[in-house]
C-alpha cells in the first residue's frame, strides 16, 4: 500500500477524532455525513491514518472460475487439434470430463487469444 496519505484519509481522520470525542450523532450533523458511513469507518479505524484508505472491492476468486484442471484440458486439446471448430472442440472436451456449457468455453478461448495476440505483438521487432 503506498505510504501518503490522501485528502480523503486526512478528512476521514478527522472525522473520526471529531467522532471519538462528541459521538457519532454530532459528527454526522457536522460533516454532513449518515450515521452508517461513521459506523463504517468508525470500525475499521485503529487510530492511525493507513487503516482509512480505500480497500479495493475487487473479489479474490469467483465461484463459477475455470480450476486449472479444466484450462489444462482446453490448452491440451486445442493444441492436438487447432483446426477444430468451437463446439466440435467442445463435444471432445464434453468426452473428456469438461462439464461446462459452449459459452464459457468460448469466453475461455477468447481471452486465449487475447494473450497470444499480447504475446506476439511483445515479440515482434519495431518498424
Amino acid at each position: 500500500m503506498s505510504k501518503s496519505i490522501t485528502q480523503d484519509m486526512a478528512y476521514r481522520q478527522s472525522l473520526m477524532k471529531y467522532t471519538e470525542k462528541y459521538g457519532v450523532s454530532r459528527a454526522s450533523r457536522k460533516y454532513n455525513k449518515s450515521r452508517s458511513y461513521i459506523y463504517f469507518w468508525k470500525q475499521r479505524w485503529d487510530g492511525s491514518v493507513a487503516s482509512l484508505a480505500c480497500q479495493s472491492r475487487r473479489p479474490h476468486s469467483h465461484l463459477n472460475q475455470h480450476m486449472e484442471a479444466e484450462l489444462k484440458l482446453i490448452r491440451d486439446m486445442r493444441r492436438r487439434n487447432p483446426k477444430l471448430g468451437m463446439i466440435e472442440l467442445w463435444h471432445r472436451l464434453r468426452q473428456r470430463g469438461y462439464t461446462r456449457c459452449p459459452e464459457s468455453l468460448f469466453r475461455i478461448m477468447r481471452k486465449a487469444a487475447s494473450v497470444i495476440c499480447r504475446r506476439y505483438l511483445k515479440k515482434r521487432p519495431p518498424n
